[in-house]
Parts: C-alpha cells; sequence; structure tokens
C-alpha cells in the first residue's frame, strides 16, 4: 500500500486549523521558519492561536505576521526580544505569555510527541519558573491579570547529593508546521544545518504534522541514515521550492569583511 501524504497546496494543507487551535511551529528567530504555511494560515483568517515556538518572528516576517494581525491569543516561547509588536500587545494585555527556558521548551516538545506526560529538570529551580509568579498575562492597566502557578518539585539523589528538581510538563499540540530542505511522499525529512533547530521537536509534538518542502522526492531517495524526521510523525507534506525567501533576522559585517570584499 503507498502512502502519499503530498498535498497540492498550502492552502489545502492547512484548511481544516480552526478557529482557536494549538500549534508548534519551527524555526529559530528567523531561521527554518514555515513562511508558505504561516502565510497560508493568515490568508486563511484562522485566528485565536494558542502557538509554541521558541520566539515569535519579527514585526514584518515570521509568526510576527500572525501575531499583527492579532490572530494568536497565546505564545509559548523561551526567547521574544526581537518584536516590538511582541511587546506591545503583552504588555496591553492583548497577547498571554507562557516563557519556558529554552532546553526545557525543547524537552518539553520533545517529551509530548515521544508520549512521556512530563520530566523533571533542575532548570528554574530556585527561580519563578518553579515558584510561579510570572506574569503571563497583564490587565490593560498594567497589572497582573494572570501569574504562572507554583510547579511541583522533588528531591533526587545525583552522585551522593540530594538536589532539587522541577516537574515540567509536556506539551502536545493539535497542529504543528515545519520547514524542511528535502521530503519524500512518505514524509521523511532532511532539514538544512542551523535550519534543523526546533523543527523536529515541533514535528513530533503536533498530532498533526504538515511539513513544507523546498524539494519533493520519491521514496527511498534519500538514505534512511540521512533522515532527520522519519515519516511516522508527519501527517501532510507540501512541496514549496528551493526560490522562496528567506530573511536574516539581523546581518552585521565587521570591518575586515567589507575590506576583503572591497567596500568602504
Amino acid at each position: 500500500m503507498t502512502i502519499d501524504k503530498v498535498i497540492g497546496s498550502a492552502a489545502d494543507a492547512v484548511a481544516d486549523i480552526p478557529d482557536g487551535a494549538s500549534i508548534a511551529v519551527g524555526g529559530f528567530g528567523l531561521c527554518g521558519n514555515p513562511m508558505v504555511l504561516i502565510t497560508a494560515m493568515l490568508d486563511a483568517g484562522t485566528t485565536e492561536l494558542s502557538v509554541v515556538s521558541n520566539n515569535c518572528g519579527v514585526d514584518d516576517w515570521g509568526l510576527g505576521l500572525l501575531l499583527a494581525a492579532g490572530r494568536i491569543r497565546k505564545m509559548t516561547s523561551s526567547y521574544v526580544g526581537e518584536n516590538k509588536e511582541f511587546e506591545r500587545r503583552y504588555l496591553s494585555g492583548e497577547l498571554e505569555l507562557e516563557l519556558t527556558p529554552q532546553g526545557s521548551l525543547a524537552e518539553k516538545l520533545r517529551a509530548g510527541g515521544s508520549g512521556i506526560a512530563g520530566f523533571f529538570t533542575q532548570t528554574g529551580v530556585g527561580t519563578q519558573v518553579a515558584e510561579g509568579g510570572l506574569p503571563q498575562r497583564y490587565n490593560a492597566d498594567g497589572t497582573i491579570a494572570q501569574a504562572s502557578p507554583a510547579k511541583q518539585t522533588q528531591q533526587f539523589d545525583v552522585d551522593g547529593v540530594l538536589k532539587e528538581f522541577v516537574l515540567e510538563p509536556a506539551i502536545s499540540t493539535d497542529f504543528a508546521i515545519v520547514h524542511a530542505l528535502r521530503g519524500d511522499r512518505h514524509g521523511n525529512l532532511v532539514f538544512n544545518k542551523s535550519a534543523r533547530n526546533f523543527s523536529p521537536l515541533a514535528a513530533m509534538a503536533g498530532r498533526i504534522c504538515i511539513a513544507e518542502v523546498e524539494e519533493l522526492v520519491e521514496p527511498g531517495a534519500i538514505d534512511p541514515d540521512a533522515v532527520h524526521l522519519p515519516g511516522v510523525y508527519v501527517h501532510r507534506v507540501v512541496e514549496v521550492g528551493s526560490d522562496i525567501e528567506k530573511r536574516i533576522e539581523r546581518r552585521t559585517v565587521s570591518q575586515s569583511d567589507a575590506n576583503a570584499a572591497g567596500g568602504n
């Protein structure tokens, strides 16, 4: 039996994502953002989304497009420092934010995709991450409307020393969207260098994973040892081509590099 997961267009691939859905999104900064799928969701008018992603893009790119259109209700992220609209919406009470340490966020997604309910970690012990009180949503007047709750902690013997750990619940979402360099019709994916970042983990966490791929190949064309994410985690594949726009979040060029290139 052939399992062909290819969908004809990005619009068709995201058509059944309902308002209020939770969605895990791959990418780190602007690297590896599934822009074609994000744009398709923007065009579809999907709103009240609860998004799990390392960050929320910038004001005019990445998830920042959905944010600026008022489509995101809640973000679960580890870094939010490059988006002024994000700051405005969060501080004005228009956006709920669950800040999570980056490594914990990655493991929460991996655990969710692996059927693990939660895990204990030392990250965040002794801080508001464990003790609660992080502002998650503000009132319009700047007072805190909702703060993070305290989490369960427990001591474990580590090399003969009792150390405290905090229980982090796993994350699973209704959908996931990711961008890959290459994929086959069965959903096996290969990511390009650092664009791999959070993408495999986000894909694992989604009950329905939609992958946009620059190059679509036939099953067997990808060496099994080269597969970064097996197709068992992927439900829909959309070919977007390699000429899509890819932006750099912050470009810096040193004086020595400029001189070597013939610059002033």
